[in-house]
């Protein structure tokens, strides 16, 4: 690979496929990252460029691909007939769908590290908001933070059991989804009582969802 020019892009996505088949073997790390670079026969100083982090910055931008992936995928499903719980499931299965079990059992491996928790825990916040953004929600006020605190224990909570689940097509998965949805919707019961409340409605009535790019859930920044 020539290094006369560096697109950013293109090259992070290179990385990412070079890395891949080391993961399931080396992990998110080092040894597999220079491997990956090794393969691609691109400098390793403009590697670095690219991803300042190595595998962690390309364990990155694969969580954030099968995002995008996701988003795909809703936008061609036919919701017709499902109700509103209905099609937040649906949306977290397909995000497991575009996923290699592997790849992610690694992930969160990596994630669950202290010095990589925070930024485990910004790309489940975003990949939360992008299935509420994707079904239509338009929440700006504090349902914008409680809507997207629920879905990332129902989601963080769903992966861990997936990654272990061993029934015939992820039977048991979608049974432990559909408990924790049901969840998240009396959650939604209780909230709309307590927002009757006249000081929680005040107090929780002048919270605005963040604007800038590079706060959680705004997924124009790459963090």
């Amino acid at each position: 690979m020539k290094n006369d020019h560096l697109d950013v892009d293109r090259l992070q996505a290179e990385l990412l496929a070079a890395i891949e088949p080391h993961v399931p073997f080396d992990g998110w790390s080092e040894p597999a990252f220079k491997a990956a670079v090794a393969d691609l026969g691109v400098d390793p100083g403009l590697a670095r460029v690219v991803c300042p982090r190595g595998a962690v910055d390309l364990a990155v931008a694969y969580h954030r691909a099968g995002d995008r992936a996701m988003e795909a995928a809703i936008a061609a499903a036919d919701f017709t007939g499902f109700k509103f719980r209905d099609k937040i499931a649906a949306a977290v299965r397909l995000r497991l769908e575009v996923a290699d079990r592997e790849m992610v059992r690694r992930g969160a491996a990596l994630f669950a590290l202290p010095q990589h928790a925070a930024t485990g825990s910004k790309l489940i916040w975003e990949t939360t908001d992008r299935i509420w953004r994707a079904l239509g929600d338009t929440s700006e006020d504090f349902n914008w933070y409680t809507k997207r605190m629920t879905l990332s224990g129902v989601y963080s909570a769903t992966v861990l059991f997936w990654l272990g689940d061993e029934s015939e097509d992820h039977r048991e998965t979608r049974e432990f989804l559909d408990h924790r949805i049901d969840n998240v919707m009396q959650f939604e019961k209780v909230k709309g009582k307590v927002m009757g409340l006249p000081l929680v409605k005040d107090f929780l009535g002048s919270l605005r969802a963040p604007t800038a790019p590079d706060l959680p859930g705004r997924t124009g920044g790459d963090k």
